[in-house]
């Protein structure tokens, strides 16, 4: 892959232009990373209240009950949006752990590999997260681990 970089003072903000051969799996994960490191906040409502959070301090997203939780050290939000939208905006730093959850890597403290080809995942607010064995490959590769990193 070639970068390039032009500065131009003429630009009023930043741009940034890809050019493909073909639309890949190289070029989509770019093109997530690109737009979730835009992204530094989002809105978690608890009843009528709007609150901010921090992107760096939410420990897991999950769904349950048709509704989507961010979970942070000391409560729970309620968040708006769908579990795919947050998976696709926060791909650089969550990653799919089960069919409803959603871990910042960031946060996770230790993987405990257990008999039966079971997984936890213990996170650094001492919560333990199931790890589903269709999605153990995959976070595996995102956190660099493994013979397939």
């Amino acid at each position: 892959m070639k970068i390039h970089l032009t500065i131009n003072s003429a630009l009023e903000e930043n741009e940034i232009h890809i050019h493909a051969k073909e639309y890949n799996e190289q070029i989509e994960r770019l093109m997530k990373q690109l737009q979730a490191s835009q992204t530094t906040m989002i809105d978690g409502y608890i009843q009528q209240e709007i609150h901010m959070l921090k992107i760096s301090e939410i420990f897991s997203i999950y769904a349950e009950d048709a509704k989507v939780f961010l979970q942070t050290e000391e409560q729970e939000f309620e968040s708006k949006r769908k579990l795919y939208e947050l998976e696709a905006q926060f791909a650089k730093d969550f990653a799919r752990v089960s069919k409803s959850t959603l871990v910042n890597i960031h946060k996770i403290a230790s993987i405990q590999m257990g008999k039966l080809g079971t997984t936890e995942l213990m996170l650094e607010n001492d919560v333990t997260v199931h790890v589903s064995r269709k999605y153990l490959k995959e976070l595996k590769r995102h956190l660099g681990i493994g013979r397939d990193s």
